[in-house]
């Protein structure tokens, strides 16, 4: 059987051509128009409607910003910021979960493309700083919790349930571990990825040992700070409601997400003639883990939903409510979306073992999760952020194609710096002639 994995070489060096770049950039380009234009369609707009709006909503009588404070159409602009800076600090972290989870099981076959879920971090940083500054230009606006009245007893704004949670829910300690986070998740990933290049160098099980027992550090703080993080990002946005499985709700989006992204790159660099040790068995076993977490998302989906719609509590069930029947049934279609392309399409896609093992069926089942986890976090933002100001337009697309745009040419430039393939991995030869 080992013949039938044999390749020509251990060493291949990603290049990332000028061709390349050049796409990107008119990408790029290309949503910062569409941006630009939305922006402008917005404004232009906003005078005349702004007002009715503030009021319809006051009279609602919903807890967001827009109930108490008259909406400004920039709120769209920056909300579209946030739903894609959490969406893609997602993908990016969980190439360091998928990393780490992989050396604590001491697990071979991911070693052959394990360059890829490696190279994903290195786009924290540029997430975490936009949500650091769009947390200081537009906080006030995107989060009702940030209003000053909200916990003087004496003015009309005062809410009892938000003041009662200003303990865990104040400017400083939400910077302070908003910067917590990413830094814990970048400063491990550094101490990985620097091990991995050293062992590529000198070889030995040291770099791997040292790698596992990091590993094992990042599962640790990541098993903490996924949930606490999915509260600040996106929980806290609605800020009476709350759910005791958001944490892991949001883990499996992200994590499904990064399945995919990994599974999708993995694809496409073996089309373009890269990864020839990586074979049939490796892209099955990348198929089993988009269609397992697939499901695993729907069941912590349901259970979440299920519990609150039974038990028929306002606090709980508003949430839900608003999603359904709020705001003109606004966002009904992308509710409905975010199931369909979550759950039934990869499920009904990857059910069998030859999609698993087929490029074309693993890359549309990857871009439909990757597609729909996009609305899974427009469905749980955008409501409690622009409610009824919410839609699709230029700016979304603009934005997604900006950061989309933005994450490939920081996966690309991470592959070019090392060797696609982690020649003195101690797992290697396990991974070369992986056969399942």
């Amino acid at each position: 059987m080992a013949s039938v994995h044999a390749i020509p070489s251990l060493d291949e060096q990603y290049e990332f051509t000028a061709e390349s770049k050049r796409r990107l950039i008119i990408g790029i380009v290309a949503g910062v128009a569409l941006v630009g234009l939305g922006a402008y369609l917005l404004a232009s707009g906003a005078g005349s409607h702004e007002a009715h709006h503030g009021a319809a909503h006051a009279a609602a009588g919903h807890e967001h910003a827009g109930a108490h404070h008259e909406y400004k159409w920039t709120t769209r602009l920056w909300a579209n910021v946030w739903v894609n800076a959490v969406y893609f600090t997602g993908v990016s972290v969980v190439g360091m979960f998928f990393l780490s989870y992989n050396y604590l099981a001491q697990a071979g076959w991911s070693s052959a493309f394990k360059r890829i879920p490696e190279a994903m971090p290195a786009f924290l940083p540029v997430t975490g700083l936009i949500m650091l500054a769009v947390f200081f230009i537009a906080g006030h606006d995107l989060f009702h919790w940030t209003h000053e009245g909200l916990y003087d007893p004496n003015s009309p704004e005062f809410d009892p349930i938000i003041n009662g949670k200003k303990g865990f829910l104040n400017k400083p300690f939400y910077l302070i571990r908003m910067v917590a986070y990413f830094g814990l998740w970048y400063g491990l990933w550094r101490v990985l990825r620097n091990l991995s290049l050293q062992e590529d160098l000198y070889g030995g099980t040291e770099y791997y040992n040292k790698s596992i027992k990091f590993g094992t550090i990042f599962l640790v703080v990541f098993g903490v700070t996924s949930s606490t993080s999915a509260w600040d990002f996106v929980m806290s946005i609605d800020t009476h409601w709350f759910s005791t499985m958001f944490g892991w709700y949001t883990l499996a989006s992200w994590h499904v997400t990064g399945l995919a992204v990994m599974t999708l790159t993995v694809v496409t660099l073996k089309e373009q003639g890269y990864l020839k040790w990586v074979n049939q068995s490796h892209l099955h076993d990348l198929g089993k883990f988009m269609f397992a977490f697939s499901i695993f998302w729907t069941y912590v989906w349901f259970a979440q939903f299920m519990l609150i719609y039974y038990a028929n509590l306002p606090e709980e069930t508003i949430y839900y409510r608003e999603r359904f029947s709020g705001y003109g049934e606004k966002y009904l279609v992308t509710f409905w979306v975010n199931l369909f392309l979550n759950f039934a399409f990869p499920f009904l896609v990857l059910m069998t073992r030859d999609a698993k093992r087929t490029t074309i069926f693993l890359k549309i089942a990857a871009w439909g999760i990757i597609v729909g986890h996009y609305f899974d976090f427009y469905n749980n933002i955008m409501p409690g952020t622009v409610g009824e100001h919410g839609g699709f337009g230029p700016i979304e697309f603009g934005m997604i194609l900006i950061f989309a745009c933005g994450f490939i040419w920081s996966l690309s430039t991470q592959l070019t710096k090392a060797n696609l393939v982690p020649k003195n991995h101690p797992m290697l030869e396990e991974a070369l002639h992986h056969d399942i």
